[in-house]
């Protein structure tokens, strides 16, 4: 009879054991739980979009039609290797404190930024002191590295190989109607995909915003004569305003102009102090100065030659007539660049204030 006693007694110990215990350990109310969730998901959150993604929002219609106004983004930073944060800031805000430079590194990636890539990068000329917190531009990337880039009457030439355009890239088309009194439908050209019609001084031409499968649509109506690309001549209207000033280029006849590369040397000559002194300057930190012989030098240092410390890329927007890109402001540094655009995960239709369904999940080519 006294087993069974024994069990009990120790039975009861444990119970009052944990009796005990669980009035030293207060249960979490639900608004406890609900903040320790909500810090949890936060601190997640923020690891992931400094490790590996980030997410943007298309304000312009500079790429169109590849991506449209009003489409969010993931934009990887796995694919050219992630950069760490070069300032401290508070998540979720474009807040951060001024004066604090974190030394920073990129770290490996699995690919190389390629031709033809969208990438989103912190914009080279933005005012801004440090570099990640300048403005997020996206464009694609069409001139590599050590690459010579060249437009001729808007067809894009890269080592003297001419670039098509891709099917979702658009420019301005001269439209020339079999008659002058011809009304166009603009539900016609909806159809078509072209939103965009600007008369000329010529009442018989048209100009229209098109891609190359609806201009070449255009030839088949029958009050169109021919479509022929529109070609911007006047130097005078951006010969100060693309890069570099006072090279008597537009943005339709422009360069050719050598990519800087990574261990890439150029003369220092005119010409190429005129070219690259912004890279040497703004985005590489030395001095340039001109001696009173004609001569260069960098750091104060006789330099008849420049060594490039990084990659440069040339880039511009699939709208390629309603974009300020490379033509305007110049190259893409490597440590200016964010990541590539990968996916649209949502669209909203500001005009009919409606989500574009069709792109959710789209993947960006």
């Amino acid at each position: 009879m006294s087993k069974p006693l024994k069990e009990d007694a120790a039975a009861t110990t444990r119970r009052r054991r944990g009796e005990r215990a669980a009035r030293k350990t207060p249960t979490k109310g639900p608004i406890r739980e609900w903040l320790d969730a909500m810090i949890f998901a936060v601190i997640v959150m923020i690891v992931l979009r400094v490790l590996f993604f980030d997410l943007f929002r298309i304000p312009t219609p500079s790429m169109e039609k590849s991506l449209l106004v009003g489409d969010y983004l993931f934009v990887s930073k796995l694919h050219y290797g992630t950069r760490t944060p070069m300032t401290i800031g508070i998540p979720f805000t474009g807040m951060y404190i001024p004066g604090i430079k974190l030394p920073w590194t990129r770290l490996p990636g699995f690919s190389e930024v390629k031709r033809l890539d969208a990438v989103v990068f912190n914009w080279p000329a933005d005012d801004v002191d440090i570099i990640d917190r300048r403005q997020h531009y996206i464009k694609r990337v069409i001139g590599l590295p050590g690459e010579a880039f060249e437009v001729r009457d808007k067809e894009v030439y890269v080592d003297s190989t001419h670039q098509k355009l891709l099917p979702t890239m658009q420019v301005y088309w001269n439209v020339f109607k079999s008659d002058p009194r011809v009304r166009l439908n603009p539900a016609s050209l909806s159809e078509l995909g072209i939103s965009s019609m600007v008369p000329t001084t010529n009442p018989a031409v048209v100009q229209m915003i098109a891609t190359p499968r609806a201009a070449e649509q255009l030839t088949t109506l029958p009050w169109v004569d021919s479509v022929r690309v529109a070609v911007v001549r006047r130097v005078d209207v951006y010969n100060n305003s693309l890069y570099p000033p006072g090279m008597g280029w537009t943005p339709d006849n422009y360069g050719p102009v050598l990519i800087p590369a990574a261990g890439m040397s150029v003369p220092l000559d005119a010409a190429g102090a005129r070219m690259y002194e912004t890279v040497i300057t703004r985005y590489e930190g030395h001095t340039l100065t001109t001696a009173s012989d004609g001569s260069y030098r960098v750091d104060g240092q006789p330099a008849a030659t420049y060594t490039f410390e990084q990659n440069y890329y040339f880039v511009m927007g699939d709208n390629r007539d309603n974009s300020e890109d490379s033509r305007f402001w110049g190259f893409v540094p490597m440590d200016h660049i964010v990541g590539k655009a990968v996916t649209v995960y949502f669209s909203w239709d500001k005009d009919v204030m409606l989500p574009r369904f069709g792109r959710l999940m789209h993947k960006i080519e």
